[in-house]
């Protein structure tokens, strides 16, 4: 099973990334995903999720009208599309797939937003 993120780096307050987690080795379109962020000394948290067939989508508060979720069964990848970013949202990016008590995780991807 691999999961591997891309797509970070640094960017400007107020600019867009948008982060791809490619997926392998299961059978991805029956699996949930979520990105999860984590920040220095904070602790890892949920960013977003969709539903294995990507009808319905879940998010953050602090993230609501600026990220969006998203994936492609037949590419078996997920995205975020992240827009207006704010220096809060510096952190490690993670992406994970779930399913029932399975669940995998990527390496993550580093987001600083910085002037």
């Amino acid at each position: 099973v691999q999961l591997v993120e891309s797509g970070g780096g640094l960017v400007q307050p107020g600019g867009s990334l948008r982060l791809s987690c490619a997926a392998s080795g299961f059978t991805f379109s029956t699996y949930y995903m979520s990105w999860y962020r984590q920040a220095p000394a904070k602790e890892r948290e949920l960013v977003a999720d969709i539903t294995s067939g990507g009808g319905s989508t879940n998010y953050a508060d602090s993230v609501k009208g600026r990220f969006t979720i998203s994936r492609d069964n037949d590419k078996t990848t997920v995205y975020l599309q992240m827009n207006s970013l704010k220096p809060d949202d510096t952190a490690v990016y993670y992406c994970q797939a779930w399913r029932g008590s399975r669940s995998y995780w990527g390496q993550g991807t580093q987001v600083t937003v910085s002037s």
